[in-house]
């Protein structure tokens, strides 16, 4: 029984602190997901939730996690455990009965998985946490009370910390398909022989004022009697997306310049991505104003990718941002990047760069070789986030190991026994 508790207990708290991490450092993605769910069960009125929420339930689910896997007041961790998987199993089985949100988002963007198999996760998960749960009795730890309650308090401290970092800079690591190095054509393939779109059609055919609905294999083709009415298509099953499915550029004239932009091996092209100018930082628009003054000097690209209208960008135009704006689907600047606005550099149709309004660079700091300049710093990048993961592991691990030495009993000492004789 002691193997088994043992494996449930870092199974579940593996899955927990993973799915509280990938969401926590992506608090803007997180909040998108909680407004789809509201609007889905027609809740819009709690909206303003959406941002508190996006942080609680990370938090809560990583705490969770971390109580479980290295047996910090575990207790307390599978009474938790138990009442999340209450909630939301019932809740992913009525997602996957009625689609009302096509991706539950229990991983982020991490890991994406349709609502059925995200209820069929639940349900193992919800197994192991009824299993826990009935038998807390016996999860107990060897450090004091006070110990377990510090080291929740400092993984609580690590996490409110990096997604702080990540909501005012950029998630620290980037699961959507615009992250830095992607080559966005190469994106949009759809791979030879890959599952398309399949539907069911039905046929109308009409006969002495009877109207019958008719599938494409039995309709009266040979029957002149029966004058076909109208037909409608309903999909079945969904074939191959690619990742970049809704990437399109439209100047307000209407010319699609999507392939110009992507194809353009002449220069660099900064895309200013705001999903709402009416809500964009002013600060980072400022910034955003000296690169795209700069931009042309260079012979550099400068666009603003953005669904707000017309009425928006003549209001900004009439404060002195005559930006060179552009129609982009408001999802699709969400996707892009989590900042209103949020920068990025394309080379050849390849990411090289991509800011938060925070952390725009000045337009002296671009003056150079720009290509080499963001090469090196994709590879300080890489090699800053490998750094990270490393000292993360082995706290991780350091965590673990005190723990389980610390559950382990002592050994009594031997004591020698003694006999009273008489004589």
């Amino acid at each position: 029984m002691k193997i088994i508790r043992f494996i449930a207990r870092i199974l579940a708290g593996a899955v927990f602190i993973f799915s509280g991490f990938v969401k926590g450092i992506d608090l803007t993605g997180s909040a998108i997901k909680f407004e789809d769910y509201f609007q889905a069960f027609h809740l819009d009125f709690l909206h303003f939730l959406a941002f508190p929420l996006a942080f609680l339930f990370p938090a809560t689910e990583f705490l969770i996690g971390v109580s479980l896997f290295f047996n910090i007041k575990p207790r307390i961790g599978a009474w938790g455990f138990f009442l999340f998987m209450c909630f939301f199993t019932p809740l992913t089985f009525i997602l996957a009965l009625f689609n009302p949100v096509k991706d539950c988002g229990c991983f982020g963007d991490a890991i994406v998985l349709t609502n059925w198999q995200t209820f069929y996760k639940n349900l193992i998960l919800l197994a192991i946490a009824l299993y826990l749960f009935l038998d807390r009795k016996h999860l107990t730890s060897r450090l004091s009370s006070v110990s377990q309650w510090i080291l929740l308090l400092l993984y609580f401290g690590f996490f409110m910390v990096l997604s702080v970092y990540s909501y005012n800079h950029l998630p620290v690591f980037d699961f959507r398909p615009y992250k830095i190095g992607t080559y966005i054509p190469g994106k949009m393939i759809i791979p030879e022989g890959a599952p398309r779109d399949q539907y069911r059609t039905t046929l109308i055919y009409e006969k002495n004022g009877i109207r019958k609905e008719f599938s494409m294999d039995n309709y009266p083709w040979k029957d002149s009697t029966w004058k076909f009415i109208d037909q409608k298509s309903v999909l079945i099953r969904r074939g191959y997306i690619p990742p970049v499915h809704d990437f399109n550029i439209i100047r307000q004239d209407g010319t699609d310049i999507t392939d110009l932009v992507l194809s353009d091996s002449s220069h660099f092209t900064f895309l200013l991505v705001s999903s709402d100018l009416g809500k964009a930082s002013r600060k980072g628009l400022q910034k955003a104003w000296k690169l795209a003054m700069f931009a042309p000097d260079k012979g550099y690209g400068f666009y603003v990718l953005t669904p707000s209208g017309k009425e928006e960008t003549d209001h900004l135009m009439q404060q002195g941002f005559s930006f060179n704006f552009c129609s982009t689907d408001e999802t699709t600047c969400k996707t892009i990047i989590r900042s209103n606005p949020g920068l990025l550099l394309l080379y050849k149709g390849t990411i090289l760069g991509k800011w938060h309004y925070h952390d725009i660079p000045p337009p002296e700091q671009l003056d150079k070789d720009l290509l080499s300049r963001q090469v090196t710093l994709i590879q300080k990048k890489s090699d800053l986030r490998l750094t990270a993961a490393l000292i993360l592991g082995f706290i991780l691990l350091a965590t673990l190991a005190y723990t389980l030495l610390s559950s382990t009993p002592n050994p009594k000492k031997y004591e020698p026994r003694t006999t009273n004789y008489e004589l």
